[in-house]
């Protein structure tokens, strides 16, 4: 250590005066130079120092300026090789110190330390520092010790734990506590480890609420809360009678279960179950209604005689045969343990047939009914055993009398708040020549449209047992009545629970709600060709019920001419741009002739495809027909002719540019392009936009690649590098060189390389 603050002569003495002699100058000179080869220590830089006193340890001078005559007091805050730094406690002020001036061994100084010193100043900078450092022990209170768990939080260090001990949390220990009289802050010391921690702890889950849960625990006949969120999994896999691992603290003075795993199921075994069965006698059965009272789990008592007669309890999950358990009842069980209490109790009980040998018996099968009399010996049958009514196999014709009323409850919106009040309708048949009239309901239509007054239909007829009430079911319609008053249209939008039907001459759109239309509204698409009626709500507003989908209809009109015209969406439909008043679209033609800008009106049946979603200014190709019931030219068979260019392509979507309304770019899925193909951005597509009807968002459909677009080319390797490659030879000694130090493995875990190895031109990339 002595040589490393050894300092010349030259080196601390003044500098000297310019009338010194030459010989002088050069001893000035060599000391210099001396100083250019020797490394001046990192304290000599960063403050003066008087190396007669750096290892003085008696402190009997002061380094670099005089010292006061008082001491303060403070905490080690930082502490490097040579140097450190420290945090007064009686003032706001922070002071460099250098080890030499500590007294004692620095190999016990540490960050945290109290110390005290006196306080100097540096020659050359003027800034204070710390002197006569001395160690202080911390003041142990006298308090007598605690032994306890934790109730508030003390810290502490390794240092502080007597012997070689790693504690955990939840271990049991015993402590002293001391003040640091600077911070005031109280630590813990000699800590003392009394008892570990309980290992973790086994259960099932018995029940689950809101938002916590129990579990039976399997170490004892008790149940333990947990909460959610001490769930260390996915909680929706999580049910009752799934086998947990927990941890047991205490929280608010009660055990709770926290780190709660999921075990395999079967893990947690609560009980043995004999092998060997056992006949016995019930002596007391389980209360049909339980009582407030009622605290026993297994109410239930049978006797059974081994050497010494004992009666052994069962609970309701305990029989296996279902008929209902009656006293002296003959039976045979088995017997559970528990591993836990050591519990013995029946299980697995089956009634022997003698039993009803002895009670003369008899069984009787029906439906449970809410009467005064009630069942006994209640035995479960296959579902569709019992049966309330009877349907006829033969099909019966007739026709429509009075229209039933209300709606298809499979159909119905669960949106709307008041369903119309259901009434029966009447059917009007003849069986033997006798005129004979039946009742049928909306409820048993089964999807079929709704019959009006007047029409044909064919039907069977359900009689019910207990009452003998007939109604008319599995109705199908053969001819509509020629009179009633029922409209053809076509689906042109369907929202959340409502939608809108355009009439045949496609003019204007018809509100429907989904609760008048009858089938499921699942299958019904936008285009679908449909039957409803008219009807006046409130405020004398016009719109459509008992709607029904029809298959077979007539097109549009049987005059549709083949010339294809090309031209330009000059108004959308309604559905695409709800703020405008009329319902029709318009198209203008572009192409040069002598039709060159007239306009011809279009709807929903003008769209070669139905839920395309035509926007203004694109450009189309269509044919012109003539409406039967108005003599109207309408636009037919319209196809958009869409191309734009591939922006972007992520995982499962991309965007084409292409503007739609205010956005320029046009989302579409992948699964959405044509023929399986893979695009790249700068590909040209053509494709078709669908509105969603829900969000009233555009999206691409139907995409097809046109032509690819240009691919990134590698850039070519600069000449600088192409020369290198060309100059090197592996026969030269200053090549580089490739030395395997693993075997390398590839992913099936064989040795070597497995590639084929290609020769390849310096400066080209493949």
């Amino acid at each position: 250590m002595e040589s490393l603050y050894a300092v010349s002569s030259e080196q601390l003495a003044p500098p000297a005066p310019s009338t010194l002699s030459h010989p002088l100058s050069t001893t000035r000179s060599a000391s210099i130079s001396a100083k250019k080869q020797k490394r001046i220590p990192l304290y000599q830089r960063s403050m003066s120092f008087d190396p007669n006193l750096l290892h003085n340890n008696g402190h009997s001078g002061f380094a670099n300026g005089t010292s006061g005559a008082l001491r303060e007091t403070g905490i080690i805050e930082k502490l490097l090789t040579s140097y450190g730094f420290i945090q007064c406690t009686e003032r706001q002020a922070r002071l460099f110190f250098h080890c030499s001036q500590y007294s004692g061994n620095l190999q016990d100084l540490k960050v945290g330390d109290d110390v005290e010193f006196e306080v100097s100043s540096d020659r050359r900078t003027g800034k204070p520092i710390a002197v006569k450092l001395l160690k202080v022990k911390p003041e142990i209170l006298p308090e007598e010790r605690i032994t306890g768990q934790e109730v508030f939080y003390l810290t502490y260090t390794p240092e502080d734990v007597d012997g070689n001990v790693q504690l955990e949390t939840g271990d049991k220990v015993s402590f002293s506590m001391e003040t640091n009289k600077h911070t005031g802050a109280v630590n813990a010391h000699n800590i003392v480890l009394v008892k570990k921690k309980p290992g973790r702890c086994q259960g099932v889950v018995c029940a689950m609420k809101e938002a916590f849960g129990f579990i039976e625990r399997g170490d004892l006949v008790k149940e333990i809360f947990f909460h959610y969120s001490e769930f260390k999994g996915n909680l929706e896999t999580l049910q009752p009678g799934d086998d947990v691992e927990f941890t047991i603290k205490e929280r608010n003075g009660k055990e709770v279960a926290t780190e709660v795993k999921l075990l395999p199921q079967g893990t947690v075994i609560f009980e043995d179950v004999s092998i060997e069965q056992f006949d016995g006698t019930v002596t007391k059965v389980i209360p049909k209604v339980s009582s407030k009272t009622q605290t026993d789990p297994l109410p239930g008592r049978i006797k059974v005689n081994f050497a010494i007669s004992k009666e052994l309890p069962f609970g309701d999950k305990d029989t296996r045969s279902k008929v209902t358990l009656l006293e002296g009842d003959h039976v045979r069980f088995n017997i559970s343990t528990d591993r836990r209490d050591k519990l013995e109790r029946a299980t697995n009980i089956e009634i022997l047939t003698d039993s009803f040998e002895l009670t003369g018996e008899t069984r009787e099968m029906d439906v449970l009914s809410a009467q005064r009399n009630h069942a006994i010996r209640i035995k479960k049958l296959p579902k569709g055993t019992v049966s309330f009514h009877t349907q006829s196999e033969q099909r019966y014709f007739g026709m429509v009398e009075k229209e039933a009323t209300g709606s298809i409850s499979k159909s119905t919106s669960p949106a709307k708040g008041k369903e119309k009040d259901a009434e029966e309708g009447i059917i009007a048949y003849e069986e033997a020549g006798i005129r004979m009239t039946v009742p049928y309901h909306i409820k048993d239509l089964e999807g079929c449209a709704i019959p009006q007054h007047g029409d044909k239909i064919e039907f069977s007829i359900c009689e019910v047992k207990r009452t003998g009430l007939q109604s008319a079911v599995s109705i199908k319609i053969l001819n509509r009545n020629p009179n009633a008053k029922r409209l053809v249209g076509y689906v042109a939008a369907l929202k959340d629970n409502f939608g809108f039907i355009e009439t045949s001459q496609h003019d204007q759109e018809i509100f429907f709600h989904y609760s008048e239309f009858s089938g499921d509204v699942d299958e019904l698409d936008v285009g679908d060709v449909v039957e409803y009626s008219l009807s006046k709500g409130k405020g004398n507003k016009v719109s459509a019920e008992k709607v029904a989908k029809i298959t077979t209809v007539n097109g549009p009109s049987d005059e549709v001419f083949p010339t294809v015209y090309t031209g330009k969406v000059v108004r959308p439909l309604r559905s695409v741009d709800p703020q405008q008043a009329e319902y029709q679209g318009l198209i203008e033609i572009t192409e040069e002739g002598t039709m060159r800008g007239e306009v011809y009106p279009f709807a929903i049946i003008s769209l070669a495809n139905k839920t395309d979603c035509l926007q203004k200014g694109e450009t189309i190709k269509f044919q012109l027909c003539t409406v039967a019931l108005t003599g109207q030219k309408l636009a037919y068979d319209a196809t958009p002719l869409r191309r734009g260019s591939v922006d972007c392509v992520k995982d499962q979507f991309g965007f084409i540019n292409y503007e739609v309304g205010d956005g320029k770019k046009l989302f579409f899925r992948v699964n959405e392009v044509l023929d399986g193909v893979e695009l790249q951005p700068g590909d040209e597509v053509e494709f078709s936009v669908i509105l969603n009807q829900r969000t009233g968002k555009c999206s691409a459909c139907n995409v097809f690649r046109v032509s690819e677009g240009s691919r990134p080319v590698a850039a070519p390797r600069p000449d600088r590098l192409v020369h290198r490659l060309k100059s090197i030879t592996l026969d030269d000694a200053s090549a580089p060189k490739l030395v395997v130090l693993r075997q390398p493995k590839g992913p099936d875990n064989t040795k070597g390389f497995t590639a084929e190895r290609k020769i390849r031109q310096a400066g080209v990339i493949d």
